[in-house]
C-alpha cells in the first residue's frame, strides 16, 4: 500500500493560500471601500472628504486592526496596535520554538495603507459606471473596456477579469498590505509544522507615504529602534509595494529603488496694480523663466548622473502655488517645487546647488526679488495627531544581488510561485523570478539611516553600507503591476494576491535555513 509523500511547508503554505484567496479579496474590498463611508457625510456626522489619503488612514486601520484578530493574525490582541506615529504594527512568532528572542531573525513586512485621491468622478465618466473607485466592478456590461485597455497598462483578456478586484489602492498598495495580514494568519496557524521556528515577523501598515515617503519608516529608524535590543531590529525588509510590470511581468523581486526629495523655491517680488507693472516687481515672470531653464538643464543632463542599475537622476516641476491679490495685479510671491529623483552619487545638497546656480536665479535676485531655494520640511500632523517634521529627502538604497536576503527572495519565489503558474508575457505571472528595480520611490526610501550612525545596534544583522548611509537588507515583492498605480480604473488580480500571500509566508524559513 502507497502512501503519499508528506507536503513539504511550501506546499502546505500554498495549499492554505488558495484557501484563504477568497478572504483576502474580501479584505482587499473592504479596505478600499471604507472611504466611501465618510467622504460625503459631513464633518459633524464623522464625515471626511479625505478618507483614505495620507493623514486620513484612519477608518480604514482600525478595521483591519479588528480583523487581524478575528481571522487570527496574531497570537493575541494586544500583539496588534499603532504606534505614536500612527502606523498599524502587528507580530508573530513561536514561543514554544525553543530560540530565544534575541536569537532570532527578526523580519519585516512593510506596506503603506494610503492611496491618492479617488477621483470618483472621473471614474465614472470615463469608465461608463461599470466600476467605482471605491465599491469596484459594480455593473460588467457598462465598462468601457477599449478605455481600460488604453488607460491600464495591464489587463488580462476579458474571459479573466473575474479575477480582478478594481478600486482606488488595489495596486497601490492596499493589495500588499492584505498579503501581510493574510500570510501572518498562515504562519501562525502552520507555527506547529515549523513556519515560524527562529523568527519573529513584524509587519507593517505604515501611513502617510503618499505624501512623505517613507515617513512612517522614518519614525521606526528615529524613535523606535535606537537603543532597542535585537529582537526588534530587522535582519531584511520586504516592501510590499507592486512589483509587477506591465512588459516584464507579475511578481518581480525588486532589489532597489533611487532616492527622492523636494526642492522648494519661493520667488517673493513686489506687487502692484496689473496696469502698470513697471512698479512692480513680478515674481512669476522670473520664476517660469527658472523653471524653463531648469527642464533645459536637465533636458541636457547637466549636473545629473547615471546609474547603470538605478537609472539616471531626474527633475521635474511638480508643485506651484501662487500667492497674489488679485487676477489684475503682479503678484507678491511665487512658490514652486521640484521633484528630484536621487541616483547613485547624488548628494541632496548638490541637488539643491544645481538651481541655486541657475543664471536665472541670479537674475531674478539682481533684479532685487528675493529667492529663496530650500528643502521643504513635512509637517501635516498624521492621522495620530504625530508631526513628523522631517525634510523631504528620502534617501535611494539597493541591496547587492549575492547578499544573502537576495537569494533566499529567489529561493523562495521557485518554491511559492514556480510551481504553481504558467509561463507568460506582458504583465501576466512568471515562473521563473526576475529581480529588477523600482521606478517610483516607497517606504523602502525611510529606511536609511547615516552610516556612522551607532544608535541602532546591527551587529550580525547583515546591514549594508552606501556612502554616507546604511540600512537593512531590503527587497520589494508584492501584488500590482506599476503602470496601473494611480490611474483611473486602476486593479489588482487575486492571482497575484495569492501568490504574494504564499511568498511571505515561505520566506521566513527559506531565509532563516541561509544561515
Amino acid at each position: 500500500m502507497s502512501t503519499a509523500p508528506t507536503p513539504t511547508l511550501a506546499e502546505r503554505v500554498a495549499e492554505l493560500a488558495a484557501r484563504d484567496r477568497a478572504l483576502a479579496v474580501e479584505l482587499l474590498a473592504e479596505v478600499i471601500r471604507i472611504p466611501a463611508d465618510h467622504v460625503d457625510r459631513p464633518k459633524a456626522e464623522g464625515g471626511d472628504p479625505a478618507c483614505g489619503l495620507s493623514n486620513h488612514e484612519g477608518p480604514r486601520l482600525e478595521y483591519l486592526k479588528r480583523r487581524i484578530v478575528e481571522i487570527g493574525a496574531v497570537r493575541h490582541p494586544a500583539d496588534v496596535d499603532f504606534d505614536a506615529f500612527g502606523n498599524l504594527v502587528w507580530h508573530v512568532s513561536d514561543p514554544d520554538d525553543g530560540i530565544a528572542p534575541a536569537d532570532k531573525k527578526v523580519i519585516y513586512l512593510d506596506g503603506h495603507s494610503d492611496t491618492v485621491k479617488a477621483l470618483r468622478g472621473q471614474w465614472i465618466e470615463k469608465i461608463g459606471g461599470g466600476i467605482d473607485a471605491y465599491d469596484g466592478l459594480t455593473d460588467p456590461a457598462a465598462v468601457n473596456r477599449a478605455f481600460l485597455k488604453h488607460e491600464l497598462g495591464h489587463l488580462p483578456p476579458d474571459d479573466e477579469w473575474d479575477h480582478l478586484v478594481f478600486g482606488r489602492g488595489s495596486a497601490d498598495q492596499l493589495s500588499g498590505v492584505i498579503s501581510e495580514v493574510v500570510a501572518t494568519r498562515i504562519l501562525l496557524e502552520l507555527a506547529g509544522e515549523g513556519a515560524l521556528k527562529g523568527v519573529i515577523v513584524r509587519a507593517y501598515a505604515t501611513v502617510a507615504e503618499e505624501d512623505n515617503d517613507g515617513g512612517g519608516p522614518m519614525y521606526l529608524m528615529q524613535h523606535v529602534l535606537p537603543g532597542a535590543g535585537p529582537e526588534l531590529v530587522p535582519d531584511v525588509v520586504i516592501l510590499t509595494e507592486g512589483t509587477g510590470d506591465a512588459h516584464k511581468g507579475a511578481l518581480g523581486i525588486y532589489r532597489g529603488q533611487r532616492g527622492r526629495m523636494q526642492i522648494e523655491v519661493a520667488v517673493t517680488g513686489r506687487s502692484c496694480h496689473g496696469s502698470m507693472p513697471w512698479e512692480g516687481l513680478n515674481p512669476l515672470e522670473y520664476g517660469a523663466a527658472i523653471v524653463v531653464e531648469a527642464a533645459e538643464q536637465y533636458r541636457k543632463m547637466e549636473t545629473f548622473l547615471d546609474d547603470a542599475f538605478l537609472g539616471h537622476g531626474t527633475r521635474t516641476a511638480s508643485w506651484a502655488v501662487l500667492d497674489s491679490p488679485s487676477d489684475c495685479a503682479v503678484p507678491d510671491t511665487f512658490t514652486f517645487r521640484f521633484d528630484r529623483r536621487l541616483t547613485v552619487g547624488e548628494a541632496p545638497e548638490a541637488a539643491v546647488a544645481a538651481i541655486e546656480g541657475l543664471p536665472s536665479v541670479a537674475k531674478a535676485r539682481a533684479a532685487g526679488l528675493k529667492v529663496v531655494v530650500q528643502v521643504p520640511h513635512y509637517a501635516d500632523k498624521t492621522w495620530r495627531g504625530y508631526t513628523p517634521g522631517n525634510a523631504q529627502i528620502y534617501p535611494g538604497w539597493a541591496t547587492p544581488e549575492d547578499h544573502p536576503a537576495l537569494k533566499a527572495a529567489v529561493a523562495t519565489y521557485t518554491q511559492a510561485v514556480t510551481p504553481y503558474v504558467e509561463e507568460g508575457t506582458g504583465g501576466n505571472r512568471r515562473t521563473s523570478p526576475r529581480v529588477d528595480r523600482w521606478i517610483f520611490s516607497t517606504d523602502g526610501v525611510g529606511f536609511p539611516v547615516p552610516a556612522d550612525d551607532t544608535s541602532i545596534e546591527v551587529a550580525g544583522k547583515g546591514w549594508i553600507t552606501n556612502g554616507p548611509v546604511k540600512y537593512p537588507p531590503m527587497f520589494g515583492f508584492g501584488p500590482g503591476i506599476e503602470q496601473n498605480t494611480h490611474k483611473i480604473g486602476e486593479c489588482v488580480d487575486a492571482r497575484e494576491l495569492e501568490r504574494a500571500i504564499a511568498f511571505l509566508a515561505t520566506f521566513p524559513q527559506v531565509f532563516v535555513a541561509q544561515g
